[in-house]
């Protein structure tokens, strides 16, 4: 018989959902850098065996929302709470327990199988660790706990063990050559938001969003253009930086990731536009492909 399903990722920021994703799924599917927030939408990364489909959702960071594009990212988020086959609650040993108890009783909630994965033990003591686990189990009793360590792999082979274990018996939802519900242009303005998470610091980041306008492809190399749009003509000036240097510098890295990402040669023109408070536009934040219902 064969098993598929969808395992859920969820998670308040920072606490290395993306970087468990990535693990999982054994491709580079969701941006993992060190700052919060990362994620803005919700990223499938599809693994395919014989017998076995398994399809993994990474999601962006439970918050409160302080203006729409946070709202998306919650709706997002939420949504992987209703169709969940297996969720994946993820915290680590630095955050408190109760730090977003609403969202938690919605977890509480459910009716499916849920692995609260403990995240970055190898920071942490055991005395400290049982403590976590003990408060852990009290505000999610139905829950599996699993302590990890995305980083160095610890205890990885066993949240896979049990994921499989846990599937339904079903035929699979997808082509079982399909690893990722997102086209080729998603993943060129995620890497390129991740350069952009990487080099500059503050609410830069935060402001911009990426779109590609063109995406030639042959059978050796992808021609690209992309718009980098931040919300202040300010801004502007810092992400092309004195003479160019910091835009250059952000889209010969993502060029390198791009290359490696696709197997090809890549050809990679950015540019710079000012899109006035697109975070809070209705308008804006659909053409930007986010969920608003």
């Amino acid at each position: 018989m064969h098993k598929a399903g969808f395992v859920n990722i969820v998670g308040n920021p920072n606490v290395g959902k993306s970087t468990l994703m990535n693990l999982l799924v054994g491709e580079r599917i969701s941006i993992a850098t060190f700052k919060a927030q990362t994620t803005r939408h919700r990223i499938m990364g599809i693994l395919n065996t014989d017998d076995m489909q398994i399809v993994f959702s990474d999601t962006p960071g439970v918050l409160k929302p302080n203006y729409k594009l946070q709202e998306s990212m919650l709706n997002f988020s939420e949504s992987a709470l209703a169709d969940a086959d297996v969720l994946l609650y993820v915290t680590d040993v630095i955050e408190k327990p109760d730090k977003n108890l609403e969202f938690i009783e919605k977890v509480r909630k459910l009716q499916v199988p849920i692995l609260l994965l403990i995240n970055k033990i190898d920071l942490t003591n055991q005395e400290e660790l049982v403590k976590l686990v003990e408060e852990w189990h009290e505000l999610i009793p139905q829950a599996e706990i699993i302590p990890i360590s995305a980083t160095s792999k610890f205890n990885i082979d066993v949240v896979m063990k049990r994921i499989k274990e846990l599937l339904p018996d079903s035929p699979p939802y997808f082509g079982k050559d399909q690893w990722t519900d997102k086209p080729a242009r998603f993943f060129v303005t995620e890497i390129i938001r991740e350069k952009i998470l990487l080099y500059y610091d503050k609410e830069i980041p935060y402001s911009v969003e990426v779109v590609v306008e063109q995406f030639k492809e042959d059978a050796k190399s992808i021609h690209i253009n992309a718009v980098i749009y931040v919300e202040r003509d300010s801004q502007k000036g810092i992400i092309i930086g004195k003479q160019g240097k910091a835009l250059k510098k952000v889209a010969t890295e993502a060029r390198k990731t791009l290359e490696h990402f696709f197997q090809k040669s890549v050809y990679l023109e950015t540019f710079v536009k000012v899109d006035k408070d697109w975070r809070s536009s209705d308008k804006e934040l659909k053409n930007f492909g986010y969920q608003l219902d």
